[in-house]
């Protein structure tokens, strides 16, 4: 017997999709150089930054690559495959899949 139930998309909240719209915007950046670029919209603390990558990388929205020292952030789909994704999850659930 197989599983046949496909894993569903994990809901972004507020500050992820802030850092997703960085990471679209600008490409691959280090948790440092996302800190920073959104400073000034929402202020945080270096260890809530690396918080909130390491949740979007465990929920399949990013992936890292180490060059050197920091891990290197980038989005393994674009800005309009993971909205295709979530609409189909959607569909998925109200209709059974």
């Amino acid at each position: 017997m197989t599983n046949t139930t496909k894993a569903r998309l994990k809901n972004m909240g507020q500050v992820e999709q802030l850092v997703m719209d960085y990471i679209w915007t600008h490409g691959p950046s280090t948790s440092e150089a996302c800190r920073e670029g959104l400073a000034a919209a929402r202020p945080m603390k270096d260890s809530t930054i690396r918080t909130v990558l390491r949740r979007l990388e465990e929920k399949g929205f990013l992936t890292h690559d180490t060059q050197g020292r920091p891990f290197i952030y980038q989005t393994p789909d674009g800005r309009q495959n993971v909205a295709v994704r979530a609409v189909t999850a959607i569909i998925d659930r109200f209709s059974g899949g």
